[in-house]
C-alpha cells in the first residue's frame, strides 16, 4: 500500500525518460540501484525507511522504465541525479547505494559535497579511477567467483535458505532492458583516491563477507583512506546485502543515517 505523499512519474531529463518514485515525510535519502536491479529492488527498505524520511528510488538509465537510446549508460548517471535533484527541489539528500548504484553516489558526493549529508556505500567502492586497486579487485574476484557465476554475485546460503527470494531477484533483473555492457562501465571522470582522500562526508562501507564481486578486502582497504567513514561486513552475505539479509542491512544503515541525517 502506498502512502501519503507518492508520486511516481517519468520526468524527461539529458535525452531520456527518467523513471522515479518518492514517497515518505522527513530528510530526503535517495536509493540508487546495482547492474543486477531497478527501483523494485528496495522493495525491503522503503517499507522502513518512508517512516522517517522522504525516499527517492531510480530506475537509472537503461533500466526498467528509464530509456538511454543512445547507450551512454553510467557515464551520465551523475548528470541525471542533478537534474531530477534540480526538478524536484532537492537542495540535499543522503545517498544509500547498491554495486553499479555505487557509481553515481561517489561521483554525485565529489561533485557535491555539501548537498550529500551522508553516503553508503553498499558492495562496492563507488567506481573509482584507481587502477592499481582495480587489478587487486579482479584478482580477487577471479579467485572468489563461482562457475557459472551466481546471479547477482548472491550468497550461497541466501540461495540454498531462500529460493523464492533467489527466484524474485532474478524476476526483478528481468525487467531490464539488454544493454551493451559498455553501458555499466565506469565513466572517464570517475572519482580519484584524491577525491576521495579530500572528502568529508560522513561515509558507509558495507559488504557481505562472501561478496565474490566486492572482496571484503578491497572495500576494507579503500575505506581506510576515507577520513570520515566507518566499516561494516555482514557475515554469510553475498552481493546484495540489501536483498540477502534486508534486517541487517536496515539496522545498519538506519543506524548512520539516524547519526548524520536531521
Amino acid at each position: 500500500m502506498r502512502g501519503r505523499g507518492d508520486h511516481m512519474p517519468i520526468e524527461t531529463l539529458n535525452g531520456i525518460d527518467l523513471y522515479y518514485e518518492v514517497t515518505g515525510e522527513g530528510p530526503t535519502v535517495t536509493f540508487l540501484h546495482g547492474a543486477g536491479g531497478n527501483h523494485i529492488s528496495w522493495w525491503q527498505q522503503i517499507p522502513v525507511f518512508r517512516e522517517r524520511y522522504r525516499c527517492i528510488t531510480i530506475d537509472h538509465r537503461g533500466f526498467n522504465r528509464s530509456t538511454d537510446p543512445n547507450q551512454e549508460g553510467a557515464s551520465r548517471f551523475v548528470d541525471d541525479l542533478e537534474v531530477l535533484f534540480e526538478r524536484l527541489g532537492v537542495e540535499r539528500s543522503a545517498l544509500v547505494s547498491q554495486s553499479m548504484g555505487g557509481r553515481t553516489a561517489l561521483g554525485f558526493t565529489v561533485r557535491h559535497p555539501e548537498r550529500v549529508p551522508a553516503l553508503a556505500l553498499c558492495d562496492n567502492w563507488g567506481g573509482m579511477n584507481w587502477p592499481e586497486m582495480q587489478v587487486k579487485a579482479d584478482a580477487l574476484r577471479a579467485q572468489r567467483i563461482e562457475n557459472p557465476p551466481a546471479p547477482g554475485g548472491m550468497g550461497k546460503r541466501y540461495r540454498a535458505e531462500h529460493p523464492r527470494g533467489a527466484f524474485l531477484y532474478q524476476q526483478i533483473q528481468g525487467l531490464n532492458p539488454p544493454r551493451a555492457e559498455s553501458a555499466t562501465a565506469p565513466a572517464p571522470d570517475s572519482p580519484t583516491p584524491e577525491q576521495v582522500r579530500a572528502l568529508q562526508v560522513p561515509t558507509l562501507f558495507l559488504v557481505g563477507s562472501d561478496d565474490p564481486l566486492a572482496a571484503p578486502a578491497i572495500i576494507r582497504e579503500v575505506c581506510s583512506i576515507h577520513p570520515n567513514a566507518e566499516y561494516v561486513e555482514i557475515p554469510g552475505s553475498g552481493h546484495s546485502v540489501y536483498f540477502e539479509d534486508a534486517a541487517a542491512f536496515n539496522e545498519h544503515v538506519g543506524r548512520f543515517l539516524g547519526k548524520h541525517v536531521k
